[in-house]
């Protein structure tokens, strides 16, 4: 039978390491697994000005200092995808595709959410190819090229701030006439003599046999061929909750409905972070949320005592 810890936490991002903090000072034996890196999507942020205490740090060092301070309190950490999540008899059984399966009194979900996709012909076949989810993994590919990003919010435009540093010409295309993001990071695209932008419009295509070299776009009823290397797709996330289906609510978007404090329909499981309906999924609130989840386990791990 596999050891029993007092809190599991699926995710290891600003919520699930912050989660880890908060129960290990708690006294909570506490494990976390991520199936990626630690640090969660922050860690794809080359600049990051908004995080409390921090006026100017990479995403990587935010996740590092949140990664290594949940260790220092005693939380342990696993690479380990999560495949499956039920309970039996008071406890939570938590799968992982390596075959391990670990106990705990508690479990929060903290699992972020993926790039949402376009859903243009061939984007699955060019994936990798020329058409990209994260500009600081796969911007230095593209060096000296001309690329684009599609999107219009936070994520997008610093992307777009990231590849004009290192990129020929950058084209931002988005649906609407105006940006979601802060005005300030359309300000400091505005000046850059290598972008441009291309408002109101959608990609309906891509070209290139085995990569990428061109797009068409749709603004206004007319078709616009854009020759390109390589094209950065920034439109939102899509949280995964297909392992814990049958122990969570969710929204029409698929997040996971939960109280005030976290919690949700299944007594004992808790969910973190961008993964969860809300209205700001910002590494802040993620971090917020975290601290939240882990008092509110704690509280259920005590009275289960």
């Amino acid at each position: 039978m596999p050891e029993c810890y007092d809190i599991l936490i699926v995710g290891g991002g600003p919520a699930g390491l912050t989660a880890a903090t908060y129960a290990c000072r708690a006294g909570k034996r506490t494990l976390v697994l991520e199936k990626a890196a630690f640090g969660g999507q922050i860690t794809w942020s080359p600049k990051v000005e908004n995080f409390p205490g921090m006026s100017s740090a990479t995403g990587v060092e935010i996740g590092d200092a949140l990664l290594d301070q949940a260790m220092q309190q005693g939380a342990e950490v696993e690479l380990e995808e999560v495949t499956g999540l039920k309970k039996e008899d008071g406890l939570f059984m938590v799968s992982a595709a390596s075959g391990a399966v670990f106990r705990a009194r508690a479990v929060i979900l903290a699992t972020g959410a993926k790039p949402r996709t376009m859903g243009v012909p061939r984007e699955e076949e060019l994936t990798g190819s020329g058409v990209c989810y994260c500009a600081v993994c796969d911007g230095a590919f593209f060096a000296g090229q001309d690329v684009a990003v599609y999107g219009g919010g936070n994520s997008a435009l610093q992307d777009a701030l990231f590849l004009s540093e290192i990129c020929r010409s950058v084209t931002v295309i988005h649906r609407r006439a105006e940006f979601r993001g802060e005005e300030k990071l359309a300000e400091a695209l505005r000046v850059r003599a290598n972008v441009t932008f291309l408002l109101n419009a959608t990609i309906k295509a891509l070209e290139g046999d085995t990569e990428l070299c061109a797009v068409t776009v749709e603004r206004s009823g007319e078709e616009i061929r854009l020759p390109l290397s390589g094209l950065f797709v920034a439109i939102g996330h899509r949280p995964d909750h297909t392992p814990f289906y049958g122990m969570l609510t969710l929204d029409d978007d698929g997040y996971a409905v939960s109280s005030e404090e976290c919690s949700t329909q299944t007594s004992g499981l808790f969910v973190a972070g961008d993964c969860r309906t809300k209205n700001v999924r910002q590494a802040v609130t993620a971090a917020s949320d975290g601290a939240v989840a882990a008092l509110a386990a704690c509280r259920f791990v005590e009275a289960s005592e």
